[in-house]
């Protein structure tokens, strides 16, 4: 196989069962990619917390033994990265957060599964402080930066993630998503990012994240390989709560949608603070539901019903975040807006997040309405393209507030709902800046949005650019040793 490119997923699946690279072969390059751009200069993409070096080699090599046994599993032998929110037996779980944290006994739900389907975990990703903002920078990493242009942003809060498989440091990764944070950094850095139904990829430890709000996703540079990282990665825990009916990602791929009628919405949703759409993001979003059209579905501008909406977010968000601050091993180091926001979480977890949980139930009814008239929602992902490195990083919280609600003020309403969302890339903008739309349905509507997305895909062909900061695959630097 060629290394001109890196391997997306499923090629890379495809070559170590037919015997045409081993996977420790896979892992070494990735860690070397890994390596050339791990660091704080402005040239670092920085998109690792913990590198997990003699670990994956190790993996790797009885990988390479099950192959040669004639084992065949999905991902057997493919390297691929997780969030710093998740758990990996024997490395720390910081998510985004200083001090030296203890390392995790046992791997989460949706780590064991992916290590069940054969994958090899290279690292844990970069992730802002318990995932709060659309950013990927701190204290206790650094900076995350985007490789199609390092002086911004590849959003959050799973940037480091994004940024990797941007680069081609991995064919694909977790993160996890409460008010975007898989959709924003996919649409930042020109990926697929699917956040599926609540529940469809388990978050234990966590019977639930963030009161029901944050979900586990997957981001890749196809709708193919995010789809089969779903399918690897879903399932449950015997003592998870929501537990909905399995559905076959990969297989949606090939399958025609037939002819969807397809809402086109601009307007951001109903916010306390001021949010427009910047006119080149909604140029770029516009011309993909023109070509969305022509591939024979339905489109009318149409926005859903959300009424109020945002009264059913933030209790649940901020007494999520103080539900973390109490668990924090090193509260004296935490950003002074964590604090805020978990003081605020304290204050509105009684009643008000009764209320926020109660509200669900009429949303689902009022939104799902909608879809007895259309199939699908397209929508921006974001409001504007991603901002400059450091641009949000030491505002107040009202401050950081406004800055978020003006950059993202789309993808947040689908975590209140739980239902899946799917960001694709909707082009550039000025700055060679990536953007992104992103596709909505229903519950349990993950094989419709992405046998639609797919169909986009292979014509829109979005996964043959690539970002024109990211290491040589032919020279790579040195591998890291083991870090956190």
């Amino acid at each position: 196989m060629s290394f001109d490119r890196v391997a997306g997923l499923a090629e890379s699946a495809r070559a170590l069962a037919a015997g045409e690279v081993t996977s420790r072969a896979l892992v070494e390059e990735a860690l070397a990619r890994i390596g050339a751009t791990q660091g704080s200069t402005a040239s670092s993409l920085n998109a690792f917390r913990i590198v997990r070096a003699e670990a994956a080699l190790a993996e790797a090599e009885a990988a390479d033994l099950e192959l040669a046994a004639g084992v065949r599993k999905p991902l057997l032998g493919v390297p691929v990265a997780v969030k710093d929110d998740m758990d990996v037996a024997g490395e720390p779980t910081a998510f985004g957060c200083a001090g030296e944290h203890p390392p995790v006994a046992e791997d989460g739900e949706a780590v064991r599964r992916l290590r069940a389907a054969g994958a090899v975990i290279v690292g844990k990703t970069n992730t802002c402080e318990l995932g709060q903002w659309p950013f990927t920078e701190g204290p206790a990493f650094g900076a995350t930066r985007n490789p199609w242009n390092p002086e911004h942003t590849p959003g959050g809060s799973s940037g480091g993630s994004a940024a990797a498989v941007a680069a081609g440091l991995v064919p694909a990764a977790l993160g996890s998503d409460g008010a975007g944070s898989v959709r924003i950094p996919a649409a930042w850095t020109h990926l697929i990012g699917i956040k599926p139904q609540r529940g469809r990829i388990s978050t234990w430890p966590r019977a639930e994240s963030f009161n029901g709000i944050t979900v586990n996703g997957t981001l890749a540079r196809t709708v193919a390989d995010a789809a089969l990282l779903l399918d690897s990665a879903a399932g449950n825990h015997a003592l998870d709560p929501h537990r909905p009916p399995a559905v076959e990602a990969l297989a949606a791929v090939g399958r025609d949608p037939g002819r969807l009628r397809v809402a086109l919405s601009l307007k951001p949703p109903f916010t306390a603070l001021p949010a427009r759409l910047s006119p080149e993001v909604r140029a770029r979003v516009v011309e993909l539901a023109d070509r969305v059209a022509a591939l024979g579905h339905d489109v009318e501008e149409a926005d859903p019903p959300y009424g109020q909406i945002g009264l059913a977010f933030v209790p649940r968000a901020a007494a999520g975040v103080a539900e973390q601050v109490r668990e924090a091993p090193f509260p004296e180091l935490l950003d002074r807006r964590t604090r805020e926001a978990a003081r605020l979480g304290r204050l509105l977890a009684g009643a008000p997040l009764r209320a926020a949980r109660r509200a669900e139930a009429a949303l689902h009814r009022r939104i799902g309405a909608f879809f007895t008239t259309y199939d699908v929602i397209l929508a921006p992902t974001t409001a504007a393209p991603p901002p400059r490195v450091g641009a949000m990083l030491e505002l107040s919280s009202l401050a950081t507030d406004r800055a978020m609600i003006a950059a993202c003020p789309y993808a947040w309403p689908w975590n209140v709902l739980g239902w899946p969302g799917v960001n694709v890339p909707a082009g550039f903008v000025t700055g060679g800046l990536p953007v992104g739309a992103q596709l909505l349905g229903p519950a349990d509507s993950e094989p419709l949005l992405i046998g639609l997305a797919a169909q986009m895909e292979a014509e829109l062909r979005w996964h043959e650019a690539w970002p024109p900061h990211r290491p040589s695959d032919r020279h790579p630097g040195p591998a890291p040793a083991d870090s956190t």
